[in-house]
């Protein structure tokens, strides 16, 4: 990682075609991101590692999809009504709101682990102002749902929320899941969605927004067993982010979170923490969530969240461990980890070093020249051919060689094949690797076997 600014990654983004800003063409809409073409190759391509990792490689997990809309009662029983909350406060002159946590950190104060009536204490005897210079007002928590009604008629009885978090679809399933698959002990559910909060004031990009998305497990143990599963569980997050995803360690760190930190139905919490161009911030996490949840779903609905031990009279609630994964945070310490600006033959060079399996397109294949027919159509054969196996490839004849070499290294191409004409006379091709730009060739018929290796 080379010395950039996150203005730099919002930048590419755009440009490049990974990630607009929603609602662009009418002045955008605060908090919301498009996935462009290439943001959503590299999306794709996260989710599927995280699935294969801990769902498809584990005989301990269940995947789920569940609804975006549910019951207002599950979010009654979950304490999401009553604790999903953020302090605001308000500039008395321009009426702009702002959360009072972001107005402390801007101001070189942590606010972690302190209470609403200690930050504006803080506010009061520092004479802290808002970020235009004026008086702040009296401070207030604030519902972080969205709220919405369902059907014709708008009452209490038809109020609905877009879900704060996906855990909850898999707590109220849990009783599915135990009648159709009757899974042992210990076992997971895994889902992967879209999550909505009415952030006070969303900033930094993709790191804090109203809609993002979430992977994350919901993992059933004993209660005497927890303190065993959650360290396991906390040695596959390690290896996930490292090993897996390739971030560097000395990049990612871990923070065991006090009581005043934790959320309301966590007994432990360790955040995982990456350095952004901001600073560390939270990436993922880990919580033991008690039987909080399932506890609260079995005395509200009245439907039974036991288990029963097979073979056995045992019967007990669950206790659930819960690892959480910030896609949209992922995706963005993806980019600024493969961000790298240096200089090549002279000339300023920005690329980004993306893994060949995490990378948009795996490979590039041009004609040398677009006006000479001959090269056109042996590379369009080469293209076609490879694309059956590879549909991860794109076609680029615009611009000269230099300007598709350029283009291809900003959007982390790794292989640029450029068919010329030494392939009509002793068909080969040239490869030019994306890190060291240098070239090689190699027999056209042996760029499949190329792509297989790299």
């Amino acid at each position: 990682m080379s010395n950039f600014s996150l203005e730099d990654i919002v930048s590419l983004c755009k440009r490049r075609g990974f990630i607009y800003p929603g609602s662009e063409i009418y002045g955008g809409l605060s908090g919301t991101w498009d996935y462009g073409p290439l943001g959503v190759s590299l999306k794709r391509n996260i989710t599927n590692l995280w699935w294969k990792n801990f769902v498809d490689e584990r005989s301990d997990i269940y995947g789920l999809d569940t609804a975006i809309l549910m019951n207002s009662r599950v979010w009654q029983a979950s304490g999401h009504i009553n604790t999903f909350n953020d302090p605001l406060v308000e500039d008395k002159l321009t009426k702009k709101r702002y959360r009072l946590d972001h107005i402390l950190e801007d101001n070189g104060i942590d606010p972690e682990g302190l209470t609403l009536e200690e930050m504006v204490k803080i506010v009061n005897d520092k004479n802290i102002k808002s970020p235009d210079g004026h008086d702040l007002g009296r401070a207030g928590q604030f519902n972080l749902m969205f709220k919405s009604n369902i059907g014709p008629v708008e009452d209490e009885s038809s109020v609905v929320y877009l879900r704060p978090e996906t855990a909850q679809g898999m707590f109220v399933n849990f009783k599915n899941i135990i009648d159709s698959f009757y899974p042992d002990m210990p076992f997971g559910l895994a889902q992967m969605g879209k999550n909505f909060r009415n952030e006070i004031a969303p900033r930094d990009f993709i790191f804090r927004s109203r809609e993002l998305e979430i992977m994350e497990l919901e993992y059933f143990v004993k209660p005497d067993t927890w303190e065993v599963e959650f360290n396991k569980l906390l040695e596959d997050q390690r290896r996930w982010y490292v090993d897996i995803l390739g971030l560097e360690s000395h990049r990612i760190r871990e923070k065991e979170l006090s009581e005043q930190e934790r959320a309301h139905y966590s007994k432990r919490t360790i955040d995982f923490e990456y350095e952004y161009p901001i600073g560390f911030k939270e990436i993922g996490g880990l919580a033991y969530r008690t039987d909080y949840d399932l506890s609260n779903h079995q005395k509200l609905s009245g439907k039974s969240m036991e288990y029963v031990t097979k073979g056995t009279t045992e019967h007990f609630i669950p206790h659930v461990l819960e690892p959480t994964f910030g896609l949209d945070r992922h995706i963005l310490a993806v980019l600024c980890e493969a961000y790298e600006e240096d200089e090549v033959n002279g000339e300023r060079r920005i690329v980004l070093k993306l893994r060949s399996d995490m990378a948009p397109y795996k490979a590039a294949i041009s004609p040398l020249l677009k006006n000479k027919q001959e090269l056109v159509v042996q590379a369009n054969k080469l293209f076609n051919e490879i694309k059956k196996i590879y549909p991860n490839i794109v076609w680029d004849d615009n611009g000269n060689i230099g300007k598709r070499y350029r283009r291809q290294d900003e959007i982390g191409t790794p292989y640029c094949i450029t068919v010329d004409f030494e392939t009509l006379d002793n068909h080969t091709v040239t490869i030019r690797d994306r890190d060291t730009t240098e070239q090689q060739r190699i027999s056209i018929n042996d760029v499949t076997e190329f792509l297989q290796k790299n």
